[in-house]
């Protein structure tokens, strides 16, 4: 008899773990929570130093270290293994390995990508003396009359200097604990500085794109990849620039935020316009004047890929478009394999002294002081689509370069805050420990309310599938988790504990009354989207107050909310109703 029972009582169980499995609500769930854990991409062994950024012109940048590209993945990022063959585990063993290098030492330095090979350069202080010296100089002039470039000697007075060797430089790399999971962490969570910025004069939002633009570029240019740049605002019309930087102090982002910053467009190192309404008069950047050249669109190139030609005109001053004719007029004129006809030199475009790009000089301007110029140029992509979207980018780079030190309004530095990396550390662990203790605790509140299991262990397994969706959302839009994002999540979290006790209630409420499922989940959903559509109206505020320093709480809870809503809830129902109906 009893064996009959306990058959029957298994028959039973099994038929439940059927219906949960090819419930569509369930699977709906399993497939986001699958995505989500792919995107997490959870590497709990990943050991070594991550190579956060590298410093332009350093000994790393010159070997062929790279800074990771701006939004990249975590885990995407370059990681050193070992160093002369010592294994770096941690930064402590990095910093340790690099304290005692010598000038001109070779050293080994592997990645999980490739191996370098660096000479350390030295730490050099030069002092220019009141004396000078006679230089032998040779220099390339075209001859006219032998009609080819010949090489003539000058001689040159020099100032003497003298050079001190204070010790060997730094290497160039900034680096962080390998990331472990691609989840970005924010400030608050990984040490940097925040800078609040705000504009002197009310901008367009044209203005506010050009100033963000132009902060990237330079941010980038020193190496800096790791910043997130937004415009914020509160409820008064003022108009902010929150500028984070991650791995930087405070000082030196105020001394890069606080320059005006310096852009030259030189010819044979002849400087032919700068970055200011003085030079550049006008840099288009509607559609009517930029976007991709209508002449010289796309087309397949011979090793598959496609290429986009862009175009952009700008206008100089007079007195540029002088320097310009004079610069160019002793050039030559070359043809590419295309049949193109261009100078034989490029024009150098450089930003805070250091090389961005440089472009082909069509033969037509050759001597010629034209003040309307336009700004080819084109990218490269596996698909014309691809290759479309990479010339739109590199002309908006362009367009924001030319325009860099003529910012259309002074930019004030309104506050600036540092975070340190160890009370991150900190504030990570402490946070998953007491979010663990908070789901335990909320569960077993649960269990000895409604003493059934079959609702105690499925609002567990919600709560936490709610965290890993929106981890995984968070990773998938490369959104900072810092410490307002993890409010919003516990938030989030609350609210959907909350309403899964609504759902219980109302489906044992409506046992006893005997009514249907279907009535109870009406009466129950018709509770929950009345309480979402409160909270997220009572979060937009948030998403424009507070200098958007709140922006994160309110996007994440936003977020959170709605994941719970239109995914877990319903699958909670579906849940309990097979488990609890008879």
């Amino acid at each position: 008899m009893l064996e009959y029972y306990a058959g029957i009582w298994r028959q039973k169980k099994l038929t439940k773990a059927k219906k949960l499995l090819t419930n569509w609500r369930v699977l709906l769930l399993l497939f986001f929570l699958l995505m989500a854990v792919v995107s997490i991409h959870p590497a709990p062994n990943n050991s070594g130093v991550a190579i956060r950024s590298v410093l332009p012109n350093s000994t790393a940048a010159n070997t062929g270290f790279e800074s990771p590209k701006p939004n990249a993945n975590p885990l995407s990022w370059e990681v050193i293994k070992t160093i002369n063959g010592i294994e770096i585990s941690s930064e402590a063993k990095y910093f340790s390995a690099v304290s005692d290098l010598q000038v001109n030492q070779t050293i080994l330095i592997s990645t999980n990508k490739k191996t370098y090979k660096l000479t350390v350069e030295p730490l050099t202080k030069i002092t220019i003396l009141n004396q000078t010296t006679t230089q032998r100089v040779i220099e390339e002039v075209f001859d006219e009359e032998l009609n080819k470039t010949i090489n003539k000697t000058k001689l040159v007075k020099v100032p003497q200097t003298l050079t001190e060797i204070l010790g060997p430089a730094d290497l160039g790399l900034k680096i962080s604990k390998a990331p472990t999971t691609n989840i970005r962490k924010g400030l608050d969570l990984q040490g940097g500085t925040r800078v609040l910025l705000q504009p002197v004069n009310k901008t367009t939002a044209e203005d506010m794109e050009l100033i963000i633009s132009n902060m990237n570029e330079r941010l980038n240019v020193f190496g800096l990849s790791d910043v997130l740049i937004r415009t914020a605002g509160d409820l008064s019309g003022n108009q902010y620039i929150i500028v984070e930087i991650a791995g930087a102090n405070e000082e030196e982002v105020k001394n890069l935020l606080a320059k005006q910053g310096k852009f030259e467009a030189k010819v044979v190192n002849n400087t032919v316009f700068k970055g200011s309404k003085k030079d550049i008069a006008y840099v288009c950047r509607s559609s009517q004047c930029a976007g991709i050249d209508p002449s010289n669109g796309c087309g397949p190139l011979a090793d598959g890929n496609f290429v986009c030609n862009f175009r952009f005109a700008i206008t100089l001053s007079n007195e540029a478009a002088e320097n310009f004719a004079s610069s160019t007029q002793d050039l030559q004129v070359v043809t590419n394999e295309q049949g193109d006809d261009y100078l034989s030199e490029k024009i150098d475009f450089l930003l805070d002294d250091n090389l961005i790009t440089s472009l082909n000089i069509v033969a037509s301007l050759k001597g010629q002081a034209q003040t309307d110029i336009s700004i080819t140029g084109s990218a490269i992509g596996p698909s014309e689509q691809e290759a479309a979207f990479n010339a739109i980018n590199e002309m908006k780079r362009l367009q924001s370069i030319l325009s860099s030190g003529s910012l259309p309004t002074k930019i004030e530095i309104v506050q600036t805050s540092n975070v340190s990396p160890l009370l991150g550390n900190e504030f990570t662990k402490n946070a998953i420990l007491v979010g663990i203790v908070a789901i335990f605790v909320v569960s077993l509140v649960v269990f000895i309310r409604y003493r059934k299991w079959q609702i105690a262990i499925p609002m567990t397994i919600t709560m936490a599938s709610e965290v890993i969706l929106l981890l995984g959302f968070a990773s998938i839009v490369a959104w900072n988790l810092d410490l307002a994002a993890i409010a919003g999540i516990i938030i989030a979290v609350g609210t959907g504990v909350d309403h899964q006790i609504i759902i219980a209630d109302e489906t044992l409420r409506g046992e006893a009354l005997k009514s249907s499922w279907r009535e109870r989940l009406k009466n129950a959903f018709f509770i929950i989207m009345v309480a979402y559509s409160t909270t997220v109206v009572a979060m937009v505020p948030l998403l424009v107050a507070g200098a958007g320093l709140l922006k994160g709480f309110a996007f994440t809870t936003i977020v959170g909310v709605s994941l719970g809503v239109f995914l877990t809830r319903p699958a909670f129902a579906s849940i309990i109703e097979i488990l609890l109906k008879k």
